[in-house]
């Protein structure tokens, strides 16, 4: 079971997808949802209506709107601070960071720019290296509890941010970086979320150019921990998603190209696909709502 938004006919609609179709939920957000507690999320989902009449798939919408942000880790996985260090001209900051108490978290993306599974995702033209990082991300309501996951796809420049820490945000941060879909699991429907399996494979002509496998086993902190550290002072009255870091980074040799297909599987959760564009206007003018629309607006 997963908590999805799709396009219904009078506008974005949440609603719960299972063996039987999507049962609409009674309210108008995600963020609504991510504002209550634990209990009281779980009550409406288990409130779900009944299946909307159909013939056929619905195409479903990023499982985030309204003022709900995405944050991401860096550095959680020893593959992660190893291939960091070797593009890195500064490696030793990230060796530091793997060791140190405090975790590396940083901004990824508001609700409005982010991209749903279906949708193409982007890469900068003015980016040597550019890869996709498949991640286990973390939903969680406003009282920083862990109502569910989802996937993240935190794709990233590895040359930009190679030159210098510095320039993270030009390597994390623009049009078509942030995947995540394709909907909420709640944490509930899980047995644990320490050892869940997470795939990606990049189809590129026919054929796979690159493909990985690890576990969320492999993670150096704990969520909590994780979850904890995002929450120090700063607030989330619409909640949060917290994507924790990658262990699966190809060589240096690799780099995604337009047209290449990126699909990331995570056990018990589902898969998430896009397909790579330019981060060009051209391709993701659609990301940037209208001045006079609300955000998370479709």
């Amino acid at each position: 079971m997963n908590i999805v938004r799709y396009a219904g006919p009078a506008g974005p609609r949440v609603a719960v997808q299972d063996g039987t179709g999507l049962r609409p939920l009674a309210v108008s957000s995600v963020a609504e949802l991510l504002a209550r507690p634990l209990d009281q999320l779980r009550k409406a989902v288990e409130a779900a209506g009944e299946a909307v009449p159909g013939g056929g798939p619905v195409p479903l919408l990023p499982p985030v709107d309204g003022l709900t942000e995405v944050w991401a880790c860096g550095v959680t996985y020893e593959r992660s601070s190893a291939a960091r260090q070797q593009e890195s001209d500064v490696a030793d900051v990230y060796a530091r960071v793997y060791e140190a108490a405090r975790p590396e978290l940083f901004f990824k993306s508001p609700a409005w720019r982010v991209c749903g599974d279906g949708e193409p995702i982007g890469i900068r033209p003015d980016s040597e290296i550019s890869v996709p990082e498949p991640e286990l991300a973390l939903v969680c309501n406003s009282r920083a509890q862990i109502v569910g996951v989802t996937i993240c796809d935190d794709v990233s420049s590895r040359s930009i941010e190679g030159q210098n820490p510095l320039y993270l945000p030009q390597a994390k941060i623009y049009s078509g970086a942030c995947a995540v879909g394709p909907g909420i699991t709640p944490v509930w429907e899980l047995p644990g979320l320490g050892a869940l399996s997470i795939t990606v494979s990049v189809r590129r002509d026919g054929s796979v150019a690159w493909s990985g496998e690890t576990s969320s086993a492999q993670l150096h902190r704990g969520l909590d921990e994780l979850v904890g550290y995002l929450f120090r002072s700063a607030s989330f009255p619409h909640g949060v998603i917290l994507s924790t870091g990658t262990g699966l980074v190809p060589e240096l040799s690799f780099t995604l190209l337009p047209g290449d297909e990126v699909r990331i599987g995570i056990d018990g959760v589902g898969s998430l696909t896009n397909v790579v564009r330019p981060a060009t206007e051209e391709w993701f003018g659609w990301l940037t709502p209208e001045p006079d629309r609300a955000p998370g607006g479709d």
